[in-house]
């Protein structure tokens, strides 16, 4: 029988020296908006906890960054297309779900949930700075601009 053990980490990030983690669990530890936890030449771990009750990641498109998230704990709204107003993705994510997007998707993640929404997420190429760590959207936005693509 295997013991479920929940590592506790220091989150911050740890780029670009070699690292190993349980991702699952430091996604789960994660209280803020976004946070940075690997950042490297080539690509970027980030963590992020969406607020329920419909917080959101807004919609946005990236211009020269492929993202992956997954979600681990929580339960959201996925809306995807490559024009704004033609979402051709619309789907419930739960835990053990990824989202793929691709360079020049717009996106949006929601949650649906009762709950805050746990995801990790790798941006190839880096998109954020080193060291980012964002406590909520508004914090967010305030360091980082209005969201790719809008006046957000």
């Amino acid at each position: 029988m295997t013991e479920n053990v929940t590592e506790k980490i220091e989150l911050k990030d740890y780029g670009s020296d070699p690292f190993a983690v349980h991702l699952a669990d430091a996604a789960k530890q994660n209280t803020r908006y976004r946070t940075t936890l690997w950042t490297g030449d080539h690509f970027q771990v980030t963590l992020m906890s969406i607020p329920a009750g419909g917080g959101d990641i807004g919609m946005e498109i990236h211009h020269g960054n492929d993202q992956f998230l997954y979600l681990v704990d929580g339960k959201g709204k996925v809306e995807m297309g490559k024009d704004k107003n033609k979402i051709t993705v619309s789907r419930e994510v739960t835990g053990g779900d990824a989202v793929i997007v691709p360079d020049e998707t717009w996106h949006n993640v929601t949650n649906i949930g009762d709950k805050p929404m746990k995801v990790y997420s790798i941006y190839s190429p880096v998109k954020h700075a080193k060291n980012t760590d964002e406590e909520t959207k508004a914090d967010a936005i305030k360091q980082e601009g209005p969201l790719e693509g809008t006046n957000e």
